[in-house]
């Protein structure tokens, strides 16, 4: 009888150990709650630390510390931890999305740069330059800074009521690409159902839009200068 306890004792300690290790990837959730999400960010995260020993963490903040900012709670939290860890942090009030590690060389395996652009292809950023940019340089960096799998899709509109499935969709997005590319970089490959092409799929339908908002507006602009030519000595009204 003895025997049974202790083996039934070291089998729930096992299961327990396990769960807490798998669980320990989606590191923080003060905003979503979703255990769709919880599961396939710690299905990641434990297949990436498992083939690579590089521990990748997603963190979702209602809003930070009092007095502190973004960059001190990564570094603060990240001196808690001993293995090679990187941690995408998401804070809703603040407005603030960042990537950190506690080694200056994880750095060589993703591109922060890319992960946190704004734009998510060359033609946006053609789009955006022609609109937007005040300079050369800001033409330069808009056209060649793209490749953004968060921003995207964070300054996407949302209904009152879907916002969490926003931060949860560009979030998971953002986690996905980091831990592809960190993946490629060791020559591993993750067996998560997933591959390169999800993140673009997602990133199709912000496109979409986008191109679809752009064209809408020339339209517009074409017919206001129409309307205007036909109507020269007439007063009209702003659209």
């Amino acid at each position: 009888m003895k025997i049974i306890i202790r083996g039934l004792s070291a089998l729930i300690l096992t299961l327990v150990f396990q769960t807490q290790l798998f669980a320990e990837y989606l590191y923080k959730d003060e905003i979503i709650h979703k255990p769709k999400l919880t599961q396939e960010v710690n299905s990641i995260g434990a297949d990436l630390y498992k083939k690579t020993g590089i521990s990748l963490k997603l963190i979702f903040l209602k809003e930070l510390p009092k007095n502190m900012t973004m960059y001190k709670y990564e570094k603060q939290l990240l001196s808690s931890f001993k293995e090679p860890t990187v941690v995408l942090t998401f804070s809703e009030m603040n407005s603030i999305v960042d990537i950190e590690t506690n080694e200056k060389a994880l750095y060589k395996y993703f591109d922060k740069k890319q992960v946190l652009s704004p734009v998510s292809s060359y033609v946006q950023g053609l789009m955006m330059a022609a609109f937007y940019a005040k300079s050369w340089k800001e033409v330069k960096s808009m056209v060649t800074d793209v490749g953004g799998s968060i921003l995207p899709l964070l300054g996407g509109k949302a209904h009152k009521n879907n916002m969490t499935n926003k931060y949860a969709a560009a979030l998971f997005n953002g986690y996905l690409d980091i831990a592809q590319q960190i993946a490629h970089a060791k020559g591993v490959k993750l067996a998560n159902g997933y591959n390169a092409a999800t993140n673009q799929e997602t990133l199709f339908y912000v496109k979409l839009f986008f191109y679809g908002f752009v064209l809408y507006a020339i339209i517009m602009y074409i017919r206001r200068q129409i309307y205007k030519r036909r109507h020269k000595n007439e007063t009209f009204r702003k659209w």
